[in-house]
């Protein structure tokens, strides 16, 4: 499957029986990922660059439940068995893993880790003063644990930790175990978490962003994939200092 057919996947708003995915307003439903949308900081970067001590992670398991025949087309109901999908090896930064703040950040400094990295070793975060999560939608319970327990977490998407998943990294699977209206239609989340908030999931205009305090870091209150690469300044010089 080559990079235009991934661009080109439908991210449209789903219903509220669904996943959680946001698009912008008067939108045809088509993702165009920014062209390097980190170089608008350049001329900032020492004002914007991390200071070492804080991890972005990178959201391979949500990259994975949005692929072809994965968790979005089972939500979307294309099909009615798509709860088990192919875990990917490669940093894709599509829409579905917040390609364009992932680059702007990477772009910055912040070192990189990943879901599998929390999975198999959730002590890793304990070697950052600070965590930064993107659109980290499907995450496994060891790493919901390891993160709701990392004492400042920057919650920089709607919608994180809203979904629980299993990984079978001999086959190379994750499996949806919980979320949204799954198994069963009573279900609003895949772990019940107090602080979820993918109501902030479909503002992309972000003229009104703040960060809120929640029990272990902060969350931002819009969605801003599409915000970040022209217009994120102050949001990235907040995210610094928070």
């Amino acid at each position: 499957m080559t990079a235009t057919m991934l661009l080109l996947l439908a991210f449209v708003v789903i219903n509220n029986s669904q996943a959680y995915l946001a698009v912008p307003e008067k939108s045809s439903g088509i993702y165009t990922e920014s062209k390097l949308p980190e170089l608008r900081y350049y001329k900032n970067y020492d004002e914007l660059s991390s200071d070492g001590k804080t991890a972005v992670v990178y959201p391979i398991f949500t990259q994975s439940a949005y692929d072809w025949g994965g968790f979005h087309d089972y939500y979307s109901g294309y099909c009615d068995y798509c709860t088990n999908t192919r875990l990917h090896s490669e940093y894709e930064k599509t829409f579905s893993a917040s390609g364009n703040g992932f680059r702007i950040l990477e772009f910055l400094g912040y070192q990189v880790i990943d879901d599998i990295d929390i999975d198999k070793d959730p002590t890793i975060l304990e070697q950052f003063d600070k965590v930064i999560l993107l659109h980290s939608e499907f995450v496994t319970k060891t790493e919901f644990d390891a993160i709701i327990n990392h004492p400042k977490v920057i919650y920089l998407y709607p919608g994180a930790l809203d979904s629980q998943i299993t990984v079978d990294y001999e086959k190379n699977t994750i499996s949806l175990v919980r979320g949204k209206s799954y198994p069963t239609s009573d279900v609003n989340s895949g772990f019940d978490w107090k602080n979820t908030n993918p109501q902030y999931a479909n503002d992309w205009n972000c003229h009104s962003w703040e960060f809120y305090m929640v029990d272990n870091g902060y969350m931002l209150n819009c969605y801003p994939e599409t915000f970040l690469p022209n217009n994120g300044y102050e949001i990235l010089r907040k995210l610094k200092t928070l």
